[in-house]
């Protein structure tokens, strides 16, 4: 079974089972694509989804990170638990304590196992609340589990007959996808369009770290991921790909004729009562409730995995703390349906609740949300991805929903399958989980024990 962080480890060589794979098969089998055919070698996925880390080809897990100060227990947000559960809550609030000891700057955890209390725990470095002191429901960078978003809207016009998930990209895109005629949407949702990852691009890395001021439109972000050589044929592969999202996006704009802020504003947030939640875009927001701080190693202790050739002093742009930057100031509202989502951790659970009940597609739909095709093993056995929705056999049992990192920012969200489920653990780095493996493996812990709590299960021992 799978852990579900993928912060620590090296990656593995690519393989798959398709006589295991569940549901509808793409035809001709599956390979497991890298983009230059070989494993990465870091845990998580080169893109805002996991790995975040745009254009970084090979990974190094050779530099610590110094460990913090933390803050004691006054930080939990105070619940009222059932005797039976006092242990398992202790443990945890003893992982999440350990975790930012190792190095996470500050970190927010929301279980709600469906029949208690809500359990909420916030910790944080002791620099870091010189800039802001984290509280439960700040607002977050949710990254790529906007994509579930994304998927929910596409799923959305299809109950409405506006677009199908055969149609072509390029029916909807003429001219702007190589092969598109080739590329349907449900390929797009599900990541076998062979479209290589915008995030591996030089340009990306530029603006991921603010280095450039200018932000590019959403049909910029998408040529700068379709200039690059296709991974495989469209069907025929699985592969990350933020590239395909970006096209998905377009797509929602062109079938309505709304913005995607608008979309996600009319049909998500405001029926569901997700007050904290809207896409970040290149105008600044108007929002004034309290958001999360996001720091990343400062630029020595970022150059050990960055690529070779990288410019001596590289790193990002921000005030300077604590061997960290802080990255807050960096607009990453160009990452649109790909990844440019904030919310927060009870306004998540909402739209998982939602999202999994049958409220917001119907539930042909959505059980064609959780038609899996495998992913590659290099996050470790049991992932598998559906439309803008994973699946993920952990060691207390299944979940679904999605993760994601943004600089500053790391996401992981999931529910069971009725909704009634959920839990949200919300880090405020994601470069630093990745430059020392105490840190990531801290965090892999927390993410772990914090899914058994929501399943009603045993924190494994370890």
């Amino acid at each position: 079974m799978s852990t579900v962080g993928r912060c620590g480890g090296p990656g593995r060589t690519p393989s798959v089972d398709l006589a295991a794979a569940e549901g509808p098969q793409p035809p001709g089998g599956v390979v497991m694509a890298r983009h230059d055919g070989t494993p990465r070698t870091d845990g998580r996925k080169q893109s805002w989804h996991r790995r975040g880390a745009a254009g970084v080809t090979a990974l190094s897990l050779a530099v610590g990170v110094a460990a913090t100060m933390m803050t004691g227990p006054a930080d939990a947000t105070p619940v009222d638990q059932k005797p039976a559960n006092q242990d398992q809550n202790q443990r945890l609030a003893a992982i999440a304590d350990q975790t930012v000891a190792a190095g996470t700057p500050g970190l927010i955890v929301r279980v709600d196992d469906g029949h208690g209390p809500v359990k909420t725990i916030v910790r944080q470095a002791a620099w870091s609340r010189k800039d802001h002191i984290l509280a439960a429901d700040d607002e977050f960078r949710m990254a790529s589990n906007t994509k579930t978003v994304t998927a929910t809207l596409i799923l959305q016009l299809v109950a409405e007959h506006r677009v199908k998930l055969s149609d072509s990209i390029e029916k909807w895109l003429p001219g702007l996808v190589p092969n598109g005629q080739n590329i349907t949407l449900r390929m797009l949702l599900n990541h076998t369009s062979g479209l290589d990852d915008f995030a591996y691009d030089p340009e990306a890395l530029a603006l991921m770290t603010g280095q450039v001021d200018e932000l590019p439109t959403a049909q910029e972000v998408l040529a700068i991921g379709t200039k690059r050589p296709v991974l495989f044929a469209p069907g025929k592969g699985w592969s990350y790909s933020n590239t395909g999202y970006i096209a998905l996006g377009l797509v929602l704009e062109k079938a309505t004729g709304h913005s995607l802020a608008d979309l996600v504003q009319q049909r998500i947030a405001r029926p569901l009562g997700m007050k904290n939640t809207y896409l970040s875009t290149a105008v600044p927001s108007h929002h004034t409730r309290p958001a999360a701080h996001g720091y990343e190693p400062d630029a020595t202790h970022l150059a050990p995995i960055l690529p070779p050739g990288t410019p001596e002093g590289f790193g990002f742009v921000g005030p300077t703390r604590n061997e960290h930057v802080d990255v807050t100031a960096i607009n990453q509202s160009w990452n649109g349906a790909a990844g440019a989502i904030v919310s927060t951790a009870s306004d998540w659970a909402r739209f998982d609740q939602s999202l999994m009940s049958g409220r917001l597609v119907p539930e042909p739909l959505l059980n064609e949300m959780r038609v899996v095709v495998p992913e590659d093993d290099s996050d470790g056995p049991g992932r598998s991805y559906g439309l803008g929705l994973e699946k993920i056999q952990t060691p207390c049992g299944t979940v679904w929903g999605h993760d994601g990192a943004l600089p500053g920012y790391q996401s992981d969200n999931y529910t069971d399958l009725s909704g009634k489920r959920t839990v949200s653990v919300l880090s405020t780095t994601h470069f630093g989980l990745m430059t020392d493996p105490e840190t990531g493996a801290a965090e892999d812990a927390l993410v772990n024990a914090a899914i058994c709590t929501m399943l009603d299960k045993p924190i494994p021992a370890g």
